[in-house]
């Protein structure tokens, strides 16, 4: 039992695979990077700073860790090129550190909150549904009596697949059906949840980014219309992000952290490209606390945000 709590071994095998492109690509970029040479100099640290951006850690982070690294060396005297991974993975834990995770917390709810209720804002395609189809499950696998609120009722075929996720999941769905308002769905999902006695109101939106007045508007609807039921809901504002994309990832972030106070995020489809460093640079620049990561089309591949298994596996040399 470690600082951030147990971490199973086949979270860790889960892991390693889920980041394994992520983990190549950095190491065979960095290795190109430090060939010939012995030690860490100016050299080196730039072409390092050139394979942090390429890893999508994006450019304001990579400076951050450039500068601390840059620091160690001038106070160390020398630091040979062999240490630079290990270096590596103790600047970038130390800024994950400095924004708390939630790791601890796991697929549970606080106490003092019943129903917990949850919103999940984020764009089209970036795997919203399936993540609250996972986390539907997750939390029913630990005990709790799950609700799931359809109103993401613009998409083609949403209503569908939240209600099949939720069959798959042994939850209950809330649905009004396609093209009705999704406040009103809202609504009806959070007063079954006090009616049956819930312990979590999942609530999907819809994930269009037409304009930033209107996506603020419909996410400031949907929440008055929760606060009949509960004063204080939704009691968590959940971003899922697509950390295939890269950098677009960042500008999803920052318009929907524009829109509404998100305050939590969810970072999905990592096994399926080489951009994992995506996590660390939203974690920092964002100040919003990982919660989840998808590294697979399994459920069990929704994980909890582990920092420290995370840099371990994603600056892991693979043979």
């Amino acid at each position: 039992m470690g600082l951030f709590g147990f971490f199973s071994k086949q979270q860790k095998e889960s892991l390693d695979k889920g980041l394994e492109k992520s983990s190549r690509g950095f190491f065979s970029m960095l290795a190109r990077a430090i060939a010939g040479k012995s030690h860490v100099d100016e050299e080196v640290l730039d072409e390092l700073e050139n394979v942090l951006i390429a890893a999508d850690v994006g450019a304001a982070t990579t400076v951050k860790i450039i500068r601390n690294i840059e620091a160690r060396v001038k106070r160390d005297k020398y630091v040979s090129t062999a240490e630079l991974d290990k270096i590596i993975r103790e600047e970038v834990k130390a800024l994950l550190a400095q924004n708390p995770h939630n790791t601890l917390n796991g697929f549970h709810i606080p106490e003092n909150k019943r129903p917990y209720v949850l919103m999940v804002v984020g764009v089209n395609g970036v795997g919203k549904t399936t993540t609250i189809g996972k986390l539907a499950a997750q939390f029913k696998k630990n005990g709790y009596q799950v609700v799931i609120g359809a109103a993401d009722t613009f998409r083609a075929a949403a209503v569908e697949q939240i209600k099949l996720w939720g069959q798959r999941a042994g939850v209950t769905v809330v649905d009004h059906g396609m093209h009705t308002d999704p406040s009103a769905v809202a609504f009806d999902a959070v007063k079954k949840g006090v009616e049956m006695g819930a312990d979590i109101v999942i609530i999907d939106t819809a994930g269009r980014l037409h304009t930033k007045i209107n996506l603020m508007n419909e996410l400031a609807k949907i929440k008055r219309v929760q606060q009949k039921c509960i004063p204080d809901a939704p009691h968590e504002v959940m971003l899922v992000l697509d950390g295939s994309t890269g950098q677009n990832a960042f500008l999803q972030a920052l318009e929907f952290t524009k829109a509404t106070e998100v305050n939590s995020l969810a970072v999905t489809k990592l096994d399926g490209s080489a951009k994992g460093g995506v996590v660390i640079g939203i974690s920092d620049q964002f100040k919003i606390p990982v919660k989840y990561i998808g590294i697979g089309e399994q459920i069990d591949d929704l994980q909890v945000f582990n920092p420290e298994e995370f840099v371990e596996s994603l600056f892991k040399k693979r043979h």
